[in-house]
């Protein structure tokens, strides 16, 4: 049975090959006047603000919010924004923002691009998050390595299951940390 066609205003279909490029060029459109980082669909504003200055992120929320809409006619998702205020400034002294109407939520913690970043900038979050995800893989393997299964079939679970956890934003560590724990499995 086939379904009546529908004609579309906007969108690009779910699982088309283009679809990701077209995302990326309508997203890379977009440009405000303060620092702007953006990976796919994560787009991060940040300031750098004095001491006696005072933010202007409301104004950069807002002007992502017009340039979205007109530009793109896409929608910015309030509900999934986040602000996370790092530094001397205290928390209760900067403004709340607002985006689409909505009280943007300020968090201590969020995650972006798999890293856990807080707002006091130290990496226990991230590095807890980790040897969490770390140890149960490892866990894994060692049932693994208990029902008789080949050293080499746990040497290519670990490069391939434990080990990109463990090195996921760490390019300094990489070969010390991935050898260490290889020679405990062989």
């Amino acid at each position: 049975m086939m379904s009546e066609w529908l004609v579309m205003d906007a969108g690009i279909p779910q699982g088309s090959y283009l679809g990701p490029l077209m995302f990326i060029t309508l997203v890379d459109s977009l440009r405000v006047s303060c620092m702007m980082h953006k990976f796919v669909d994560d787009t991060t504003l940040s300031e750098f603000i004095a001491k006696s200055g005072r933010s202007d992120m409301n104004a950069c929320c807002d002007e992502l919010v017009q340039q979205s809409n007109e530009m793109n006619e896409m929608n910015v998702n309030g509900r999934k924004t986040k602000e996370m205020p790092t530094g001397p400034i205290a928390k209760d002294q900067s403004p709340t923002i607002s985006l689409c109407g909505t009280t943007v939520n300020r968090v201590p913690v969020f995650k972006l691009l798999g890293v856990h970043v807080s707002s006091d900038l130290k990496w226990m979050e991230h590095v807890d998050a980790i040897t969490s995800k770390a140890a149960s893989r490892l866990y894994f393997l060692k049932q693994l390595r208990r029902a008789d299964v080949p050293t080499t079939d746990l040497l290519h679970f670990y490069t391939t299951v434990v080990r990109p956890v463990v090195e996921y934003a760490c390019p300094r560590t990489r070969v010390h940390v991935s050898t260490r724990v290889s020679r405990a499995l062989v």
